[in-house]
């Protein structure tokens, strides 16, 4: 049965520790949104006392990692594991996807799809990384092949896409979308305006820009990188329908990407991506210590800082070969 979960027998050592405990998720809302609050005031408080924009800047650099944080709040808000109420995971998730230009239940809706289709050749176009198929791109004609090029092409993937997403595609309704996400996305897009009209009337507009801006390019641009080598890494797996399952699209088709501790801790711990796929009910900050005490999940090879940066020359899956390919690769079969 296509998607059949087939856990591996040591899957119920995962269950104890997919429960938030109320302490931890406050700790943890608490050291990021504080902080990127107060972060922001002071970008905004040297800014308009006269200091060199490069000191704004440098302050931005740090704002981002909280901004991740609390976005990471949204993400665990959206799989129903951050607290146990879903009208507060509602709430929360809202608030944070304010902070974040997110709307929450429009983004809850792609990212599920994301989880319920990862890996899956059939099921590929909603909240993944647009990934073609040898054949597909053989059979494609100049200007898909053109725009598929450009699309992967490092500097448009996380420097203009990543903004682009957060600041216009997310205000705006799809063909799809529900009154559910629709509502969210009118909430999460009225505030903003307030916030900006706030703005006008007491920092100024050039000032909430000259802050935000940066901040929002940052954290987005470094968000894409994560949510791409957690899918788009040598040896990924990735099957047609009728040979997928979940459990082998968690363990093969995620990665985990192993970060130094500092950048582990901005990242909410979603470098244990493999983990969060097998289980997205574990919180964020409970994945550390359950795969260091789940000896099952160590069979998983890290993608590290060097590696990550590899995958950035795979961009098609053979099918025959079973793996990400280059273009270049490609070169030599597009005639075959």
């Amino acid at each position: 049965m296509e998607g059949k979960m087939k856990n591996p027998e040591w899957f119920n050592k995962l269950k104890p520790y997919a429960k938030p405990d109320p302490y931890r998720s406050f700790l943890y809302a608490a050291s990021s949104i504080v902080p990127y609050l107060l972060l922001l005031g002071i970008m905004f408080l040297l800014l308009m006392s006269g200091y060199p924009y490069w000191m704004v800047l440098s302050v931005s650099l740090l704002a981002a990692g909280f901004y991740i944080r609390t976005f990471m709040i949204l993400h665990d808000c959206s799989h129903s594991s951050f607290v146990r109420s879903d009208k507060t995971s509602s709430i929360l998730g809202h608030v944070c996807g304010v902070l974040t230009f997110t709307p929450f239940y429009d983004w809850q809706k792609s990212h599920g799809i994301h989880h319920a289709s990862v890996a899956n050749l059939d099921k590929r176009g909603t909240g993944d990384v647009w990934t073609m198929t040898l054949k597909e791109y053989r059979d494609a004609g100049k200007l898909k092949r053109l725009l598929y090029r450009t699309f992967r092409n490092p500097f448009f993937l996380f420097v203009f896409a990543p903004i682009f997403l957060f600041l216009i595609v997310y205000r705006f309704p799809q063909e799809s979308t529900r009154k559910k996400e629709l509502f969210s996305i009118i909430i999460t897009d009225s505030v903003l305006i307030i916030i900006i009209v706030a703005a006008y009337f007491t920092v100024g507009i050039k000032n909430y820009i000259a802050v935000q801006l940066p901040v929002l390019f940052i954290a987005t641009s470094a968000g894409m990188w994560l949510f791409y080598v957690q899918h788009q890494f040598e040896n990924v797996y990735w099957a047609r329908k009728e040979d997928w399952t979940l459990s082998r699209a968690a363990l093969e088709g995620s990665s985990y990407y192993k970060l130094p501790g500092v950048l582990r801790w901005f990242s909410g711990y979603i470098g244990y991506h493999t983990l969060h796929h097998l289980n997205p009910r574990i919180p964020c900050y409970n994945l550390k210590n359950c795969y260091n005490n789940v000896p099952e999940l160590h069979d998983t090879v890290p993608v590290t800082l060097l590696t990550g940066l590899r995958s950035l020359r795979l961009h098609l899956w053979d099918e025959d070969a079973g793996r990400l390919i280059s273009f270049t690769e490609a070169s030599p079969k597009m005639k075959s």
